[in-house]
Parts: structure tokens; sequence; C-alpha cells
């Protein structure tokens, strides 16, 4: 490297430098109610030829509805419907990233996720592995993905996750519920068309919307706080105040939580979440706990963690006569609990995060079954 020499870079330097993070971001984004129309101008000037298409991954809650018909198709660009029921599993990319090499002999033009984190994370994972040779399982954790993915585009349609704004895609796998953490999961382009998100069930609305606020909780109180992080936590934090304890007009509730939405998932970019986050990817490998629920069921008996947290969202759960379902857990055995746990304590940075680098030292596997059997 005589290069460095000569510009007199030290290897200590690079050492040095090296030691900060260097995210992506999401490098365009178009906000505002009404944008999804602009869809079509976009993706013209990102279109390889006409045999290379775009495949668009879409909710099947919207299969026969107006939006459908607003997707600019053209040429050979297919829309391929996926149930949000259950999230997204390494087997479902990997099976969704074959059907699409064998229809078509190159590479699509791009990817296009429209739906909430559980469409959006299965387009970025799809982008990433119609260019990255095995199976998706392979990619599970962090910067493990060497090439880049192929041109893709998230269009949420419920607000909350952050997975429009985050470089991760978090995938069921057989032995793990981790996600492809890496600088080529983030997408390309983002629209943020608070029309999109009417008319979402209001459990749901809860649900996703308090998986932002518990982003921020985890992000403020945490070991890696920054004033990167909690710039973003703060904003996302008010936000969801705004809209949860606030009486908004329905507009400016949608509008303010897609922007609680982006902001939150920016405030773990250079954070990290922590206990809620963690114990909730035990639920979800075991019994397929949706993320945004499960999220709940852990943080309301996370008093000795997050004790002003826990009372906001209590709060919040109060005002909107929100029931969180019980008995979740009441009929595991000791190996189910096994499972969750060790699934759990394998999420080291969100812990580190949350409880500091002797965390081992304060959670251990009976500690985490106890709060397990109290949902």
């Amino acid at each position: 490297m005589e290069f460095k020499k000569d510009l007199g870079i030290s290897e200590v330097t690079l050492e040095k430098k090296a030691a900060f993070k260097n995210f992506p971001m999401v490098p365009r984004v178009v906000f505002g109610s009404g944008c999804f129309d602009q869809l079509g101008d976009i993706l013209l000037s990102k279109r390889k030829h006409s045999e290379a298409p775009f495949i668009f991954l879409v909710d099947d809650v919207f299969e026969g509805k107006d939006l459908v018909s607003r997707i600019p198709l053209l040429f050979n660009d297919q829309i391929i419907f996926i149930s949000a029921d259950e999230e997204p599993k390494t087997g479902q990319v990997d099976i969704l990233v074959q059907k699409i090499k064998e229809e078509y002999s190159d590479l699509p033009s791009g990817v296009v996720g429209i739906g909430g984190g559980t469409l959006l994370d299965l387009s970025k994972a799809v982008s990433i592995m119609l260019t990255n040779k095995g199976s998706s399982t392979g990619y599970q954790g962090w910067d493990l993905v060497a090439k880049p993915s192929v041109y893709h585009v998230g269009i949420p349609t419920i607000s909350g996750t952050g997975a429009e704004v985050s470089r991760t895609a978090v995938l069921l796998g057989p032995e793990k519920k981790l996600g492809i953490n890496s600088d080529y999961t983030t997408f390309d382009q983002v629209l943020l068309d608070p029309d999109l998100t009417k008319g979402v069930p209001k459990e749901q609305w809860f649900y996703t919307g308090m998986d932002c606020f518990i982003h921020c909780v985890e992000s403020l109180e945490g070991t890696y706080l920054n004033a990167f992080s909690q710039s973003y936590g703060e904003k996302a934090m008010d936000l969801c105040k705004e809209v949860y304890l606030g009486d908004l007009e329905d507009s400016d509730s949608r509008d303010k939580l897609m922007m609680a939405s982006w902001h939150g998932g920016m405030s773990i970019a250079y954070s990290q979440v922590g206990v809620a986050h963690a114990m909730s990817y035990g639920l979800g490998f075991l019994l397929g706990v949706r993320h945004g629920i499960g999220n709940c069921l852990v943080f309301q008996h996370l008093e000795e963690f997050y004790p002003e947290g826990v009372a906001l969202f209590k709060k919040m759960q109060k005002k909107h006569n929100i029931e969180l379902p019980t008995g979740i857990c009441s009929g595991l055995t000791s190996d189910d609990f096994d499972k969750m746990i060790q699934v759990s304590l394998g999420m080291v940075p969100l812990w580190e995060n949350a409880l500091g680098s002797e965390w081992r030292n304060i959670i251990t596997p009976e500690k985490l079954e106890s709060i397990y059997r109290k949902i």
C-alpha cells in the first residue's frame, strides 16, 4: 500500500477512522399526500430495458383495491401479492428469488415493496438475494452481504416500524430471528404518502406505532446513546406523544406518525434497541408473534428497566382502550422457554445497548423466563 505512504496516511490513522461506523441513509425520499402517483416517473429513469421488469411485492390486503390500479406497470412488470399475517421468513425470501430468476432471463430493474414492515423487510431481503449467492439464512447477521442489491423502493402503508429507513431486513430463519444488517439493505428510494395509511385497524395502528415509541425509549435510555441518535429519538418521541396522547385531526395524525416512524428508525442507526426488542425476537421465533404486538407484550413488564417509558406506554394504552392479549406463554414447555431465551440472548448488541458490557451479570436465563411467564 505504497500510495498510503505517499499521501502521508498511516495504518493507525486508517484504523482510528474505521472505528466510526459509516452508515448509509436513504438517498432519495418523497413525502406528501398523493405522492404515490409520482412512482411511475421515478421508476422510468431506473428501468434498464424492456426485458428487465420491476417486481412489486404488495401486501395482499390491497388485492382488488384501488391502490393496485395505480401501480405503474410497464412491459413485463409483475405484482406479487404477499400475506403479512406472518413475519417474513428466510425460506419465503429464497422461494421468491428462485421464482423471479426462473421467470426472467435478466435481473429485474428493481424491487418495490408496498406494505408494512413485513413487506418492506421482505423487499429488502429479496433485492439483496437477487445478486448474492446461496440462501438468505447465510446473511442473517451484521455486514455479511458481499454484493450490492438490485435497486429497491420502499412504500410504507402503515407507520411505526422504521423499516422504510433502516439498514436491516428482519427475517425468521430455521434457527434464529435476525436481520440482514448491511449497507446494501437500505432502500434506494422511499415514498412517504400519508394517504396510504388510511383505514389501518385501530389495534394494528397502536401496536405498530408503539414499535416506534419503544424504539425511542430503548435508544434514548441505552448505553450507545450519542447526539446523533438522541436528536432523532427525541423528535420521534415528541411526535409519538402528539399522536397517542393528543387530539389531532386524522390527517395530522397520519403525517406526524409517518415522520415519527422515520425519525424512530433513524434514531437506532447510530445506536441500538434494547430489552423489549431482544425478548420479542424470542416470541416471534417460537410463536410467530408479530413484531409490534410482541414488543408491547414484553414492554408492559419492563418497569425495572424503563420505568418512565412503561408508565407512558400504559397511559397511551388506556387512552385508546387497547387490551393486550394474555396467556400467550401459559402452555409452553421448559424446552419452549429455553428456545425463546436462546434467541433473545443471541441479540448481543441489543443487550449491550440496554445494560452495558456487563449485561450477562444482570440478565440470566432465569430472569428472562420469569418475564416470559408473565406474558
